[in-house]
């Protein structure tokens, strides 16, 4: 009973210290004089994604045998299948929900008139699908050589590890030069919460906030992964299921929890800003540190979740580039994680 109750616990410190990151990452961004897009691409997803490379890095670096390593190797490939189907899922979903509060709150006003509204208006511009497409492309090759990767042995391998920081490096440098005009006019910050009453907060008050919640939202979510492995075989789950199926999802809620919260905002570019963004770092990052560390040697749940990655994001890029992309599409992303979990049971069993 205490695993739920901490589990539970642990949820909710995560939702609330991400309210108070993303207000302080969007002062920070203004700060630093970064683009609205590069807040979500860069500065939210380093900030949730560094706590899950440090945790990889302790684990490829530190582990006593070859089993702790794939601790490691196992995060690299499970955070970007989390991101391509269950944060792009629960996004999807959001935005449906908020749809229909909209359609409610319509009909308690009063009947809509005019014309029927674009299909999926929420998701943004044209421009901003293409802007999202090619964080797509830039992560889908990246991943496509990080599996094919995991299927080779030879010599060299482990400096080709050097090869993805370089990568992330262009990506960063990309994002952070990227053009401001393409920023949404007008947007007010909410204040900040550490000084509610300012109308332009100490920058020391945006720096502390975010640490602060940083260290709140690493600390909260290595203690729900903790209790997810106690809870499992209690659901009658092998540690492997576990390992593979939830505690993905797990590592992965800051970046979920902040994508429902700017949705909820209704700052739906920021929340997909920042899961490709997280995806381009789990593409990377962890990858690189994997190949120096490790044989980043595949087995065949590894390759199954490289695989389903893949056909998610794929999924995802064709409907962008067509201009078909919807709140339902785009929630539909979660089935590929259900599809994942399913093919597990023959490959584990």
């Amino acid at each position: 009973m205490l695993h739920f109750v901490l589990l539970i616990a642990c949820a909710v410190a995560i939702y609330l210290s991400c309210e108070w990151f993303v207000n302080a990452v969007e002062w920070l961004g203004e700060r630093l004089n970064v683009g609205r897009m590069a807040v979500g691409t860069i500065l939210a997803a380093f900030g949730t994604a560094l706590p899950e490379s440090v945790v990889t890095l302790v684990a490829v670096t530190t582990g006593a045998t070859p089993e702790a390593k794939d601790i490691g190797v196992g995060a690299a490939m499970g955070g970007p299948l989390a991101l391509a189907t269950v944060a792009y899922g629960v996004t999807g979903a959001m935005l449906l929900l908020q749809r229909r509060k909209r359609r409610a709150q319509v009909a308690v006003g009063g009947p809509a008139g005019g014309a029927a509204p674009e299909p999926a208006p929420e998701l943004g511009t044209s421009k901003d699908m293409r802007r999202l497409a090619k964080d797509q492309t830039w992560f889908l090759p990246v991943f496509l050589v990080k599996v094919a990767l995991g299927l080779v042995a030879f010599a060299f391998k482990p400096v080709l590890g050097l090869a993805f920081f370089a990568v992330y490096a262009v990506y960063f440098w990309r994002e952070i030069r990227s053009d401001h005009e393409e920023d949404e006019e007008g947007v007010e910050l909410e204040p900040l919460k550490f000084q509610p009453r300012a109308a332009s907060p100490a920058t020391w008050a945006v720096v502390a906030q975010t640490l602060v919640t940083l260290v709140v939202i690493f600390f909260a979510s290595q203690l729900f992964v903790h209790q997810l492995d106690a809870i499992g075989p209690m659901l009658g789950l092998s540690a492997s299921v576990t390992a593979l199926l939830l505690s993905p999802i797990a590592t992965e809620l800051p970046e979920i929890m902040n994508a429902v919260i700017w949705v909820r905002q209704g700052k739906t570019k920021l929340a997909l800003a920042n899961i490709s963004g997280a995806m381009m770092i789990q593409a990377t990052v962890p990858s690189g540190l994997g190949l120096l560390f490790t044989s980043w040697h595949f087995n065949t749940a590894l390759v199954w979740s490289g695989l389903i990655t893949m056909v998610a994001i794929g999924y995802l890029l064709v409907l962008m580039r067509t201009h078909r992309l919807t709140a339902g599409r785009l929630a539909l992303a979660a089935g590929f994680y259900v599809v994942f979990g399913l093919g597990l049971i023959p490959i584990l069993g």
